[in-house]
This record gives structure tokens, C-alpha cells and sequence, in this order.
């Protein structure tokens, strides 16, 4: 019973301590300027290559004439190496220079459309109605770097 008590007490020190050590922005930390888009997938089981291969031809497609024109940073997809635990097994990132570039812009919305042509949109299209049948989107993120000081 004594260790008990010993070690709710310890508990109760601890959690105060952490209670009162609030941080302050730009004084204990800043934030990065780049700011990733990322999405999380549960892609069905033996469907990895089948979700891979329409990403390819739509996604990553899109997202390479998007880098090429400056309008994102990068891109990356990652895959679990677990990937039948927890709620997701990939993940696809954007990443944008800065929130400025997430702002619609009806001159870069045309030039990737004219650059992007009529056959990979209806190829996108086409591809994406399969999507539901191999994955499950899990949840969308903004993240921005936190750099403790």
C-alpha cells in the first residue's frame, strides 16, 4: 500500500510540473514556413500494387507536372512495413513551400489544366472510380515543423 501511495504522489509531482511548463511561440519554439498536405490509406489486402499502379498513372502524374511547374516543394508516398496494422498502411505527401501556395490561383488552376490535357483528365477520372474497390482514405492532414528551441 505504501508503494501505492509513493507512487500516486510521484504521479501527482510530475503531472503539475508538466502542467505549469507552458511553451511560448517564436520564444521556445518556431514554426517552418513548408507545409506538408498529407492523406492516410487503408489499401485492402494483396491491393498494394493494384492501388500503386492507378497512382502512378493519375496521382503521381499530376503531382510531377505540379513539381515541374513550381507549384509544389515535392511529393512522396510512403508504405507500412506492417501493413495490416492500424488504421492506414499508406501515406501520400505534398509538400508546398509555403501556405502561400495553397491558395487558389485561377492563372496556375489554367496552366496546369492546358499542360494536363483532356486525355489524363478523363484517364483520372477513369482510374479514380476503381479506387474504392482496393482502398479506404483514413484521414487528411496539414502538418507545418515544429523546431523547439
Amino acid at each position: 500500500m505504501k508503494h501505492i501511495v509513493k507512487i500516486m504522489g510521484l504521479c501527482c509531482l510530475l503531472f503539475a510540473v508538466s502542467s505549469q511548463a507552458e511553451l511560448e511561440i517564436y520564444k521556445d519554439y518556431d514554426l517552418g514556413r513548408e507545409i506538408i498536405s498529407m492523406t492516410t490509406v487503408k489499401i485492402d489486402p494483396n491491393m498494394e500494387d493494384v492501388y500503386l499502379a492507378g497512382l502512378r498513372e493519375s496521382w503521381v502524374k499530376a503531382v510531377k507536372l505540379q513539381k515541374k511547374l513550381g507549384y509544389i516543394k515535392d511529393f512522396k508516398i510512403y508504405g507500412s512495413e506492417l501493413p495490416q496494422s492500424g488504421n492506414f498502411n499508406m501515406v501520400l505527401m505534398v509538400i508546398f513551400e509555403n501556405s502561400a501556395d495553397l491558395e487558389p490561383n485561377q492563372k496556375k488552376y489554367n496552366a496546369f489544366m492546358k499542360s494536363w490535357g483532356q486525355a489524363n483528365q478523363d484517364n483520372s477520372r477513369k482510374i479514380s472510380k476503381t479506387y474504392p474497390n482496393v482502398r479506404t482514405l483514413t484521414g487528411e492532414y496539414r502538418l507545418r515543423e515544429i523546431m523547439l528551441k
